[in-house]
């Protein structure tokens, strides 16, 4: 692949300018993989044998207790919204991680097809998709504090971590931690798939027998790295959940 195709495949199909430019090849493979991840659910739901569970249902029942697990773990407070929040963010990370997993020159065949110029397929390689689920986390994390600690939740900010006499270096520092989780959540996650995909680009530009081999060794390891960041955003949510439902004392 020649850079110029490298170029077309790190450029979003958008619309709008500045503030207000909307990448929709984002946004459809992020409803997409949604709306698979929800018909998925619904279809097994509807299908569920007790007995003898196989197939989707047994690997879906295997993410449930694995989730289940995790949290009864790390927190001895009982919380009914984590774990369903957890095996969401889980779920629906991991699908969009594997659309990483396509070759480079399918997503942009396709697009052609279509008449358009750019498309990137993969969603986490977008920091507005990871930031915003980051967020969407986050502010999931302030709710269950509000609902957990009330109002007094807020006391926090004024006499942590050096006592109510420094309130306002206290508000201050207390305000960074708040905002370094959302930020370490997103950036985290949208650095490591956007290094993989720059990975698998700079292999497409090989000979076609050094893309084919390189390209199936990277795509084991990218494997591995499409679950690992998708298990590592979960586990940081189930923390993060799981400390607003912790009473200070």
């Amino acid at each position: 692949m020649a850079e110029g195709g490298i170029a077309h495949h790190l450029v979003n199909w958008s619309i709008g300018e500045g503030f207000w430019t909307f990448n929709l090849d984002t946004i459809l493979i992020g409803w997409v993989m949604a709306a698979i991840l929800v018909i998925t659910a619904m279809v097994v739901g509807a299908r569920l044998q007790a007995s003898t569970p196989s197939g989707m249902q047994n690997w879906l029942e295997g993410v449930v207790d694995f989730i289940d697990d995790l949290v009864q773990g790390s927190f001895p407070v009982r919380d009914p919204l984590i774990a369903p929040v957890a095996m969401t963010v889980f779920l629906w990370i991991l699908l969009m991680n594997s659309m990483d997993l396509i070759p480079a020159s399918v997503p942009g065949m396709v697009a052609h097809w279509f008449g358009l110029a750019e498309f990137r397929v993969t969603p986490t390689v977008n920091l507005n998709t990871t930031l915003g689920i980051a967020l969407a986390v986050f502010l999931l994390t302030i709710a269950t504090n509000l609902r957990v600690k009330g109002f007094s939740y807020f006391k926090t900010y004024m006499t942590h971590p050096f006592g109510i006499w420094l309130m306002p270096v206290n508000v201050i520092m207390s305000l960074i931690e708040e905002i370094t989780k959302p930020l370490s959540l997103g950036l985290r996650l949208f650095g490591n798939m956007f290094a993989g995909e720059l990975v698998f680009l700079l292999l497409a530009m090989l000979p076609w027998w050094g893309e084919l081999v390189m390209g199936e060794v990277w795509s084991l390891f990218e494997s591995l790295i499409i679950i690992l960041q998708a298990f590592i955003f979960t586990v940081l949510t189930v923390v993060y959940l799981g400390m607003a439902n912790m009473q200070e004392h």
